[in-house]
């Protein structure tokens, strides 16, 4: 298959420190791909290597079918990019950066800059400098300049950081958008795990330097926890009655991981019911991507 990203055996030490190691990772065009990992996992030097930033001590990185390699070499004309924190002219205005980045990749249509502003919530503020910004709008230029020429692959480190709730809602359907639409493919890091579980297609999570693991949506589903949770008046009577379930009494509330009662909690219900500790609660709740993370690496 030819992948947008991929990576065989990557890794990259500064001395002892191992910031990655033999990662292999493939990102299927047109997905979205979350990466997912703790502050010092390794996220940000991976980003840098798939861009050409940084080089590795070991391995290799496809991009568009594409080596990346010394002196520059790569698809960049077609990959857009927002590493760590936006950069832009502070003297002069956001239109006048978003012309710069015109002129660099040589575009021609003439509306493609006025299109981007008006995508990014940007209209507002075309005229004003972007070093007197808000932090919010200055990040909002830097997803413009970065999807500026409709880029194949987009490459984003923290896309939604410094926005505002209803500005993480307006990234996130854009970059829907752009994926479903336009075939765009989409490899986003990101703090804010609900978001990424709202966006991703699959999701790599890494740790120490090293990918633990890489799913797609349908098996992470399959993989989160559930349990059922269940209120009652009677707890220590709806304990006793379930004690075969190994019942867990939690702030007020009963949680059972028992199969059995995942699958069938209408047992539960009956049970409960003839025990004269009728339930005024019950559902089945299942942990959320924040929760599957820090279990998985705890």
């Amino acid at each position: 298959m030819n992948y947008a990203i991929e990576t065989n055996k990557l890794s990259k030490y500064y001395g002892n420190f191992r910031a990655l190691h033999k990662v292999d990772l493939r990102v299927k065009r047109g997905e979205i791909y979350g990466f997912l990992g703790l502050n010092g996992a390794g996220k940000t030097t991976a980003i840098r290597t798939f861009l050409g930033m940084i080089r590795p001590s070991e391995g290799n990185v496809k991009v568009l079918g594409q080596a990346i390699g010394l002196g520059g070499g790569g698809p960049w004309a077609k990959i857009g990019h927002l590493v760590e924190s936006p950069a832009a002219y502070p003297e002069l205005s956001v239109r006048e950066n978003l012309e710069i980045s015109s002129r660099m990749h040589g575009i021609q249509n003439p509306k493609a800059m006025q299109d981007i502003i008006e995508k990014l919530s940007l209209a507002s503020y075309a005229d004003r400098k972007a070093g007197a910004l808000s932090s919010g709008n200055f990040q909002r230029l830097g997803l413009a300049r970065a999807l500026l020429h409709g880029p194949e692959l987009l490459i984003l480190d923290e896309p939604a950081n410094a926005l505002d709730p209803a500005g993480i809602v307006e990234i996130r359907e854009l970059l829907l958008s752009l994926a479903r639409e336009l075939g765009t493919t989409i490899f986003m890091s990101s703090h804010i795990l609900a978001e990424v579980d709202l966006l991703a297609d699959r999701i790599g999570i890494i740790h120490k330097g090293e990918l633990i693991e890489e799913l797609d949506a349908a098996r992470l589903e399959e993989l989160r926890a559930k349990q059922l949770v269940v209120e009652t008046r009677d707890l220590i009577k709806a304990c006793e009655t379930l004690c075969d379930f190994e019942p867990v009494s939690v702030n007020g509330k009963i949680n059972i991981k028992d199969p059995r009662a995942v699958q069938s909690p209408e047992i539960i219900a009956t049970l409960l019911v003839q025990a004269g500790a009728p339930p005024t609660h019950l559902a089945v709740e299942q942990e959320n991507l924040e929760e599957y993370f820090l279990r998985l690496t705890k």
